[in-house]
Order: structure tokens, then sequence, then C-alpha cells
């Protein structure tokens, strides 16, 4: 690999709870566990990491505790921390309800990493050989959205990736209108792309988000255990999945976009990159979460047993 994967989303300390179903409004259930482990970009950028990518976390991070621990964590997987702390505001946390099917549910308390001032960015380096990483969490925050429309006309990279997240219906349209048009590769899961199209199948879906984005620009769309679709130039197809049974979802998607990025550093094409990545997805909800992003050699083992 000659480039890197440069994540400009957010890091935030996941509190993880496993409980029997999702509390009914005004209701209490006990957790069964309780964890704190860094997520939100910290799975996408570990993912990438562990597949043999190199990774530089463009975002900002906070001061206190809990920027601390996501330091600590992301400098662990051989992660590059380009920005200094934010001095007066600490990382944020998201609580993570994990219910008996795997499924999880979040709520976002926002921190430094929603901060970024609009400079910071043009500090950082992106080569042609690079893989941009881009979340709709950041078109969400007036200041990195500001950072991010200023900043992406005066980077020329080889492929942009943008995961628009759940909440991608808030997103301003006068916003996210102009970031299609600067997407190389749009992953999302099925939820999201019904939100964005209006369509449940998956490879239609695909296929119409290949509209909104630029010319050559491909649409993914994360179909759970039954893989993905892929649309592109006119033409889209269904990437198989493998499908098992999961014990936590938390992270899945996380690990897909990053897999995919490492995957076409190494060189790989679309089609195989998504292969790869849906293999890495189906290992990752094995695994009780939020960052449990196999290693490429456990990806390499879990195809050749396919």
């Amino acid at each position: 690999m000659t480039g890197k994967l440069v994540h400009t989303g957010q890091v935030v300390m996941d509190l993880v709870m496993r409980v029997d179903s999702v509390p009914e409004a005004g209701g209490d259930v006990l957790a069964s566990t309780t964890t704190l482990l860094p997520g939100g970009g910290f799975n996408v950028m570990a993912a990438a990491a562990r597949d043999g990518a190199r990774v530089l976390y463009a975002g900002a991070h906070g001061s206190g505790r809990f920027g601390d621990q996501a330091r600590a964590a992301l400098r662990g997987e051989g992660i590059t921390i380009a920005q200094p702390p934010t001095e007066d505001r600490d990382t944020g946390v998201c609580v993570v309800l994990v219910d008996d099917d795997g499924e999880r549910t979040f709520v976002t308390g926002t921190g430094a990493e929603a901060g970024l001032p609009p400079d910071l960015l043009k500090t950082v380096e992106v080569t042609t050989e690079d893989v941009l990483y881009l979340s709709g969490y950041s078109l969400l925050h007036e200041s990195n959205r500001a950072a991010l429309l200023g900043w992406l006309p005066d980077v020329s990279v080889a492929t942009v990736l943008f995961d628009p997240g759940p909440l991608v219906g808030e997103i301003p349209t006068d916003v996210l209108t102009p970031v299609l048009s600067r997407v190389d590769i749009l992953s999302c899961n099925a939820r999201e792309a019904r939100e964005l199209t209006g369509l449940a199948d998956a490879v239609s879906a695909a296929s119409s988000l290949t509209k909104r984005l630029g010319s050559g620009a491909a649409a993914i769309v994360r179909d759970g255990p039954a893989g993905c679709a892929l649309a592109r130039n006119g033409e889209a197809r269904h990437i198989p999945g493998f499908p098992v049974t999961p014990v936590d979802t938390n992270g899945a998607g996380d690990t897909h976009c990053g897999v995919l990025a490492a995957a076409l550093l190494d060189g790989a094409d679309l089609a195989s990159a998504a292969r790869r990545a849906n293999a890495a997805a189906a290992i990752s909800v094995l695994r009780h979460g939020p960052a449990t992003a196999p290693s490429g050699s456990e990806i390499e083992e879990f195809l050749t047993r396919r």
C-alpha cells in the first residue's frame, strides 16, 4: 500500500450496555454488561489499520479523560493523529443499547469532535493515492461542516468515501447535495438508502443513489447478512454476504467501510473490495463491540473457508 486512509469524522467513547430489549418511553431495564470503549470513527480506522492500511485521523478530539482514552486507543492501533487536543472540551460519549438480537440503538452526546475549526483541515496533506473518508455526522455540526465544505474543493484525491450515517435525514439538502457531487463511493446501510431513495430493494436503491453522485461514482448499500449492492456506470449488482448468527451488530457498517478502504488502497477493484468488506463485517458481528474488526489474516482465513 502506498496511500493512506484519511479520516475526517468523529471519534467518541461508546458506553455500551447489553439489554434484553430497549425500554419503552418512561421505562427502565437492567443492563447485563456495561463497558466504555472508543467508537464512532475509531471503528472505521481500526478496521482499516488491522487490514494493513496506514491511517491518519484528521478530526478533533478533547483534552479530558475521554479524549485521553480515545487517543491511547488510536495509538494502540498504529493510527497517526493529525490535530492537537481541543483544550477546553472533552471527547463526546455515545450510549449504545445492544439487545438480545444483536441490534443496537444510539444516543449521542457530542464533545470536542463536533467542533473542528475550519482552518485545521488545511494542515492535512492528502495525495492522489489516498482514500478520504467523510462521515455524515460531520455535516450535522456547523463547525465541521464549514471545515469540510471549505476544504473539499481544494483536495485532489484518488477516492472520496462517504458514509452518510443513521442521521442522514437530518442533513440539510443544500449541504448534502454538494458533498454528494464530490463523492467517489457512497456507502450506506439499507435503512439509510431507503430514507434517501424510498426504495426497499438494495440493488434498486444503489442504482438510484448513483444518480445523485458525480460521473463514474459508485453507490454501495450494505444489507446485513445478505451482503451489499453495488452500482456504478449504469450497472447494479448484488455482492453476496456471509450469513452468520450475530451477537452484536454495533460497528459492522464501520468495519465494512474500513476494510473496503484498506482493500482499495491495496489495489483491489471495487467489487473485490466489497466482498472482502462483507467477510470482515460478518466476522465482526460474532464479537461484542464496538471495535470488533478482524485482522487481515483472519479475513483471509475466513474467505478460504467459503
